[in-house]
């Protein structure tokens, strides 16, 4: 018996009105930027980019902006570092306790933000830990190591070692065969992992909340303590540039290093 299928037709409108109601938040954002009201309003009354100019005059944006870059691309770095390694060993090796630790690394996946927030402060206060870039970096590191590993881990599903082994037999040693052998073939992963690694990192609002300072301010939280005393459009223009920057970073991931192919490995 043959199974119905919908109509084509149908089964575009769907998936036109799934992607309108993923896509009109952001939309609304864009466009409310380019409003020439000093109040934010959709549709736009008018389209100017002032609102853009008008972020020279509030340095402090640009002071957390440059803090939540140099804390994403610190956590991207130390945890696309770890997660590879990480994952390299939960592939290749059988050890005690490998499910128990495997568990635990994803456990920031399964737990709210919320609580891992105040489980943070509690720990940082508890080890004298004062607020400061580094803190915010050890905070997401843990947030992003869980991403970079499933990428990683899916890279490394159906890797053919006998490659490496040829090079070991050959003479090379262990750490030229991973640098030139193992890593080139899991660069997809290890990339992809390390631009969600920046993106979890520069657009985290929830754990930033309980470790940020007066003087150590993060984007998304200078976003979120401005609109408690304001709503001018200054705030969808900085939440604009956020999103195409993350725009730009989700296209080079699908267009340059192929991420479909590597999870598409996982799958064979």
């Amino acid at each position: 018996m043959r199974k119905k299928r919908l109509p084509k037709f149908l089964f575009n409108f769907v998936c036109f009105l799934v992607y309108g109601f993923l896509l009109a938040p952001i939309v609304v954002v864009l466009m409310s930027s380019l409003t020439t009201t000093e109040y934010i309003v959709f549709p736009p009354k008018g389209l100017t980019l002032r609102w853009y100019f008008e972020l020279v005059e509030h340095p402090e944006f640009m002071q957390s902006f440059v803090l939540s870059v140099i804390v994403a691309v610190g956590t991207s770095i130390i945890a696309t570092a770890i997660g590879t390694l990480a994952s390299i060993a939960v592939v290749r090796h059988q050890f005690k306790g490998k499910m128990a630790i495997v568990q635990l690394i994803g456990s920031p996946l399964l737990i709210p933000s919320v609580v891992f927030g105040v489980a943070l402060l509690q720990f940082y206060s508890w080890i004298g830990l004062s607020a400061s870039p580094f803190a915010l970096i050890l905070g997401h590191i843990i947030l992003t190591v869980p991403f970079v590993m499933r990428l990683v881990v899916a890279s490394l599903v159906g890797f053919d070692r006998s490659i490496e082994q040829a090079a070991m037999n050959l003479g090379a040693g262990k750490f030229k065969v991973f640098f030139q052998i193992t890593l080139p073939v899991i660069k997809s992963g290890v990339i992809a992992g390390a631009i969600f690694a920046f993106i979890t990192s520069f657009d985290d609002l929830t754990v930033a909340l309980f470790i940020v300072s007066t003087d150590v301010v993060s984007l998304p939280v200078r976003i979120y303590t401005y609109m408690q005393y304001q709503y001018d459009p200054i705030i969808t223009s900085v939440s604009s540039i956020m999103i195409l920057l993350t725009i730009v970073l989700m296209v080079v991931i699908e267009r340059v290093l192929g991420v479909g192919k590597v999870f598409a490995s996982k799958n064979q």
